[in-house]
């Protein structure tokens, strides 16, 4: 029995996230090819990529019968009319976080793929980050106990704003909608929705147009999740803090892909998604605190795009669904109302 062909990729934008991301992932996905790539400079992908096709314009690779698949990582404003648009021409489309820039816009995308009959999903790859597997698997198990307080942050020290579309005020820019897709996905994924939340959100480095800092609160009935991020902490704390009746684990440190990407190694090679880096349990017995290291669990970005090839050929369902990235999306606004209302909304 043959294997069969490939499914074509056309990959839109070739910027930090594309290139970084996106091409490596696709490349050294098995049943998907690279085929094209949309951009304004092809000499950068031909030094990566030199079998890829590399055109100018985005009609030219919706126009191409042979693409089976846009993957869509372009500056946020983009994403809801590209989208849009290749949906419209019957490709199934991967969008990068976040969805869109507004929820308005993707419940427009979400209809646009429903009326096309087409796969629409979103790169919420950190759901296939080690930490996170780490503590879906020490939920699982029920080690800690009930869970009470749950801190997950993104802290960075970058002290200097750049002058890039990500850190100038307007629609789709600052921290909040660039890491807190993340954030949010990742508690929604382990926990469902919350009853109200609760947001401070604003900017602290000099001469910041755009928000870099967040505290965002996701009140339940019992526990509490803070969703925290900063780029003016020098020492970063815990990535993960999960605190329930039984223990608590922590855990210091990033998921090794993104370095491991940006350092060129290839998606799958030996040591690809280990992180030697344990968390820690920590119980208390007769008030005398035990701590056990806790190996991290692999982690492989790849499942993500098997699973849209997946669900492309064969009608699995997809890992992350239209309607959860709705729930992001819809959430991702509301915090940003609550911290503008300075008040606790209702979900």
């Amino acid at each position: 029995m043959t294997a069969p062909s490939p499914l074509n990729v056309a990959l839109v934008g070739y910027g930090y996230v594309g290139k970084t991301f996106h091409a490596p992932l696709i490349a050294a996905t098995p049943g998907l090819s690279l085929h094209s790539v949309v951009s304004s400079d092809p000499a950068k992908v031909a030094a990566d990529f030199p079998d890829a096709r590399v055109v100018a314009e985005l009609e030219t690779a919706l126009a191409d019968p042979a693409i089976d698949l846009v993957v869509i990582a372009t500056p946020n404003v983009l994403h809801a009319p590209q989208a849009i648009a290749a949906l419209n021409a019957g490709k199934a489309v991967v969008v990068d976080k976040p969805f869109a820039v507004t929820a308005a816009e993707a419940h427009a995308m979400a209809d646009a793929a429903k009326a096309a009959g087409k796969l629409l999903t979103v790169f919420h790859n950190r759901r296939w980050d080690s930490d996170f597997l780490t503590v879906k698997r020490l939920l699982a198990e029920g080690v800690l106990g009930d869970i009470v307080l749950v801190e997950n942050r993104y802290d960075r020290f970058r002290p200097e704003v750049r002058d890039r579309w990500r850190e100038r005020a307007g629609p789709g820019s600052g921290a909040w909608i660039d890491l807190g897709p993340h954030l949010l996905d990742q508690a929604l994924a382990l926990f469902g929705e919350p009853l109200a939340i609760s947001a401070d959100i604003g900017a602290q480095r000099h001469g910041a147009t755009a928000d870099d800092y967040f505290h965002v609160t996701l009140r339940y009935p019992v526990l509490r999740v803070i969703l925290h991020g900063n780029l003016l902490t020098a020492a970063t704390g815990p990535r993960f803090s999960v605190h329930g009746t039984k223990a608590s684990y922590v855990k210091h440190g990033l998921d090794p892909q993104e370095g491991q990407l940006k350092a060129a190694m290839t998606p799958g090679a030996e040591g690809w998604g280990i992180d030697t880096r344990h968390g820690v349990i920590t119980t208390v017995e007769n008030e005398v605190p035990a701590h056990t290291d806790v190996p991290t669990e692999p982690s492989d970005y790849r499942a993500f795009y098997a699973g849209v090839r997946d669900t492309i050929r064969d009608g699995a369902p997809s890992l992350v669904s239209v309607e959860s990235a709705l729930r992001t999306m819809e959430l991702l606004e509301l915090a940003q109302r609550a911290a503008d209302e300075r008040r606790e909304l209702a979900v």
